[in-house]
């Protein structure tokens, strides 16, 4: 195990060295698998620090029980200089002790490692299409997509942590009627910067004020060329142009948010490029569309349905429960229809596909998830894909629902919520549940100073260890690691708690669940502050003892690599750890 190797990832490949021996010696068959060979820490601390079933899941190959294999393979790792102990517990797993020496080497793993302890090369480069936000451009970010946006970037930034070449996507929804809504909404502030009465907004546009500068953009660009011609010669160039505009803004607005996209995919270029056709021309070949009746809609009545032929692609066959028009009756292509494409595009370079959608996506699952596995299993490339859904926000301020934003004149927007209680507040909280389960944004809670708001619990921890590291600075002392072998059973379970970060990261990627990370950092914020305040009750146990440089000195090393690990959490969700609160 060299120097630079993490306690976890070392500890793996001993079992997996001790199975090895175990097959040479002819106690193991001959290449049998590792492959659900599972090293974690047991769910209750008090049985070690570290499990493995790897007897449980070898013993059928061995021809043996668990037990008298987990008994040759506890033989073994007893044997490892740090090992304390290596027990069987229940039907064959194997809890194992660790030596001090064992923790104090990944306390200086932290420290040599740096802003790359829990960096991981378990992706091997593969590449993954991560898909967020792509909201329509037909208004400023509001808070329904703040949730998605901050999952789906905070996603991007742990998969590249964990070794896959990522590619951050934006998919412009600028085909099809809302973006001619947007185009004559435009035009009528258009007229309005000329100096034209407009009066109210007619039903059916985008009444908000955000469009006014929108106009005025057009008028300074155009003059008043299109102002009374007919839509057929402005509709178009109106559709470019307000698209182009509302993207600025969303770009902008999304970088307040710390948020940055690599590739934004236009769907009018990708009809233009045809390649829904082509989709469509592949599908027909493999018997995948066909041309059928489309069922009537749940909840009419015959008369009321004109039974009409369509495109139809047989999503039954991948489990929906039926089969889907790519096709409207008009000739333009359904929704589905341009995004079974759009999939097809994107797995033209990637090795796997993530989507972050909102919650309220959740019935087209089913069938884009069968599209793009029959498309991309006939060009020969199974690509794995991954729809997250994730719920809406419910604002609230001080326990009451938010509905109105005074700034936006009807909606709360991302600037505001990033004006009111900054970035990270935002980013952080809304890691804080899982993404398909129901959260509350209250704007007084996420601010509070207590324990009960994580936001702060861990950026207090960050704070804490800066502002010790200060106040012994002043005092002439300094982190040393000289004597780190004076640190006892409470720092040593500090280690432990921190020594955790490389296998979250690994087990969140795996899972793409970003969430784990905050999870991770609350647990270890608590038990640092745990740590720090049995300073309170006992002199002796405080950071900084002026009375014993050398035991402050290995403190202070502690908790400098506390802090080091807090802030790789942090940057991981695109939180920036301050020093002082």
């Amino acid at each position: 195990m060299s120097e630079h190797t993490t306690l976890h990832a070392g500890f793996a490949a001993k079992i997996h060295a001790v199975l090895d021996a175990l097959e040479a010696e002819g106690s193991l068959p001959k290449d049998v698998s590792h492959a659900n060979v599972a090293v974690e820490p047991p769910r209750d601390p008090s049985h070690g620090d570290l499990a493995t079933n790897a007897a449980m899941v070898l013993a059928k190959a061995a021809a043996t029980n668990p037990r008298e294999l987990a008994a040759k393979i506890a033989e073994k790792l007893g044997a490892d200089a740090d090992v304390d102990s290596a027990e069987i517990a229940g039907p064959g797993f194997i809890n194992l002790r660790l030596s001090g020496a064992a923790w104090l080497r990944e306390l200086a793993a932290i420290a040599a490692l740096g802003s790359d302890y829990g960096r991981s090369e378990m992706g091997g480069g593969s590449r993954v299409n991560v898909e967020y936000v792509s909201a329509n451009p037909t208004g400023p970010m509001h808070m329904g997509h703040c949730r998605g946006a901050v999952v789906g970037d905070a996603l991007a930034a742990l998969l590249e942590y964990a070794g896959h070449d990522v590619t951050r996507e934006y998919y412009v929804n600028d085909a099809g009627g809302q973006v001619d809504v947007l185009a004559r909404s435009a035009h009528l502030r258009y007229r309005e910067a000329l100096g034209e009465q407009i009066g109210q907004i007619p039903e059916g546009l985008y009444p908000g004020d955000y469009l006014i500068p929108v106009g005025e953009y057009l008028a300074k660009e155009l003059g008043d060329r299109y102002q009374n011609e007919p839509e057929e010669e402005w509709l178009h160039i109106f559709r470019a142009e307000a698209v182009e505009q509302m993207m600025e803004r969303i770009r902008a607005d999304l970088a307040q948010l710390g948020i940055h996209h690599d590739l934004f995919s236009s769907e009018a270029a990708l009809q233009a490029a045809q390649k829904p056709e082509q989709a469509e021309a592949w599908l027909r070949q493999h018997d995948l569309v066909y041309d059928g009746i489309l069922e009537a809609p749940k909840g009419k009545a015959p008369d009321d349905w004109e039974p009409v032929e369509l495109p139809l692609f047989r999503s039954t066959k991948f489990g929906d429960d039926q089969d889907r028009p790519i096709k409207k009756s008009d000739g333009k292509w359904t929704y589905f229809g341009a995004d079974l494409a759009y999939h097809m595009q994107k797995a033209e370079s990637a090795d796997a596909l993530i989507d972050i959608w909102g919650a309220d996506h959740a019935g087209t699952v089913k069938r884009i998830k069968a599209a793009v596995a029959a498309l991309s299993e006939g060009q020969g490339k199974p690509i794995p894909f991954d729809v997250k859904l994730v719920q809406m926000v419910q604002l609230m301020r001080a326990g009451e629902p938010v509905k109105m934003s005074k700034r936006s004149g009807n909606f709360i927007t991302i600037a505001d919520m990033v004006e009111e209680v900054g970035k990270d507040v935002v980013r952080f909280t809304m890691l804080t549940r899982k993404p398909e389960a129901q959260m509350d944004f209250d704007f007084a809670k996420v601010v509070e100073a207590s324990k009960d708001n994580p936001v702060f619990y861990v950026q207090y921890a960050n704070a804490r260890i800066h502002s010790t590291l200060r106040k012994a600075v002043a005092k002439g002392m300094a982190p040393s690691d000289s004597a780190i072998d004076r640190l006892g059973a409470e720092e040593l379970a500090l280690i432990k708690e921190a020594a955790q970060f490389p296998r979250i990261v690994e087990a969140a990627a795996k899972a793409r669940e970003p969430h784990r990370i905050a999870f991770f950092l609350y647990d270890l914020a608590g038990a640092f502050h745990a740590f720090w305040n049995m300073g309170n009750d006992d002199p002796s146990k405080r950071v900084i003892l002026t009375q014993d440089a050398e035991l402050t000195g290995a403190r202070l090393f502690l908790a400098t690599q506390i802090g080091q690990v807090i802030r790789n959490g942090l940057a991981l969700l695109g939180v920036e750890a301050v020093e002082e609160m």
